[in-house]
């Protein structure tokens, strides 16, 4: 049964679809930041420092852990932001949620209105036809 808050209904449910896939789009994109910032403190583990040698060596050694901890940096803000939008993604899927409920709430009591008076015009007709069948039985 269609109602005046049907179309809304359908709107607010398509919003609260896209509010979800958005929601799993932001949790990988998290997923993808965390193994990137644990791949980068395992390759940072794997770096070892030369113990003798040349300067250049220890320099190249130097620069390479320097830019180590700097992809460490990049990749710990990047789960931040991730994180960041994610619980932006959670509070927005959580109000569309609402709002979708809200929407169905009130079509669901405009339909009981509507089946409220479609039951008692049913009843008005039937007892319509019960008293004129009854009168014509007397006649």
């Amino acid at each position: 049964m269609k109602t005046r808050f049907t179309p809304l209904v359908k709107f607010k449910k398509n919003t609260m679809q896209k509010s979800e896939q958005f929601l799993q789009k932001a949790n990988g994109n998290l997923n993808s930041a965390k193994i990137a910032l644990e791949l980068s403190y395992r390759s940072l583990k794997d770096v070892e420092p030369p113990k003798s040698g040349k300067m250049g060596e220890m320099l190249a050694s130097r620069v390479l852990l320097d830019s180590q901890r700097e992809l460490i940096n990049h990749n710990k803000e990047w789960v931040s932001f991730a994180s960041n939008q994610v619980e932006q993604a959670r509070k927005q899927l959580k109000a569309d949620m609402l709002e979708h409920e809200k929407f169905q709430y009130l079509e669901l009591q405009e339909i009981k209105q509507e089946i409220k008076k479609r039951n008692s015009a049913e009843a008005k007709y039937l007892d319509e036809i019960a008293l004129m069948t009854y009168n014509g039985k007397k006649r």
